[in-house]
């Protein structure tokens, strides 16, 4: 099982297939890796390299106690690009880690960089401050830390069988299959690094980080998304990059990557080739 381990001792699980250019995918909270595996053999098809890795505290990393924080995940993310030496790298990330991306674009520099994507992703802030009117108050992130201290199984199927992938929605047919993998993923994680997680992705403000980036951004969001609202994450992070485009996705929801998988795969083939 390929591993890194970082600078304070964290062993960090990934996957490394094909050959050509690199794409690298940071996945959401609280999954895994795993949940790129249609876009990994999609683009390994399409003749590109593609890399995943598990965040700390999730799917086959090490369940540490510390670090559950964006500083921790962007030097993560470069001590495997460093030990991978790629270069050219398109960096893909979906909700936490569209988060985790900017910032370790943003702290780390663009040598190794071509391009990024920012799927239903978090930036530039989730939660309401002064500054912030239009996010979620804090009230709604303290209550999914109490769900998942009361009952973390429970939690993680009742969030996948609604508002994740929009299966509460009108005269959608949810898919058990999906909502089983969501809570397998979810499941395998640590609940420390899931709680602190939450934190992390909720209130770390990524203006600045948006700011500094220079290489082309592709934000995509549905505007159905439950769990990232649209009016406060995308058209936002896109006025704030240098060099970005947004594209919106009518009724689309936050887990597109895998319910509109063909939609959204021939996007990022459409923007990575361009």
């Amino acid at each position: 099982m390929p591993t890194i381990t970082t600078d304070d001792g964290t062993e960090i699980f990934y996957k490394d297939w094909g050959t050509g250019q690199p794409i690298v995918f940071s996945h959401g909270w609280p999954l895994s890796a795993d949940d790129w595996d249609t876009q990994l053999l999609f683009f390994l098809r399409h003749g590109y390299r593609v890399i995943a890795h598990d965040r700390r505290g999730h799917g086959r990393s090490a369940q540490v106690g510390a670090g559950h924080d964006m500083d921790h995940y962007a030097d993560d993310l470069a001590t495997l690009t460093a030990h991978l030496d790629l270069h050219q790298a398109v960096h893909i990330g979906h909700s936490t880690g569209g988060g985790e991306v900017a910032h370790y674009i943003a702290r780390h520099g663009e040598a190794r960089v071509a391009k990024a994507v920012l799927i239903s992703a978090v930036p530039p802030l989730m939660v309401q401050t002064e500054a912030n009117p239009g996010g979620l108050p804090q009230s709604v992130f303290d209550d999914l830390q109490a769900q998942l201290a009361a009952n973390r199984s429970e939690f993680y199927r009742a969030l996948p069988s609604g508002p994740f992938y929009g299966f509460n929605r009108p005269g959608t047919e949810p898919s058990e299959a999906i909502i089983q993998n969501w809570w397998r993923q979810g499941m395998m994680g640590g609940a420390k690094a899931h709680y602190d997680g939450i934190v992390a992705f909720s209130q770390t403000d990524f203006t600045e980080d948006l700011k500094k980036i220079t290489v082309p951004v592709l934000v995509m969001h549905g505007d159905d998304d439950q769990i990232v609202p649209y009016a406060d994450s995308a058209p936002l992070s896109a006025e704030l990059l240098r060099n970005g485009t947004l594209k919106t996705y009518e009724g689309f929801p936050h887990g597109m990557p895998t319910t509109q998988a063909d939609t959204i795969n021939a996007d990022l083939l459409e923007f990575i080739r361009s």
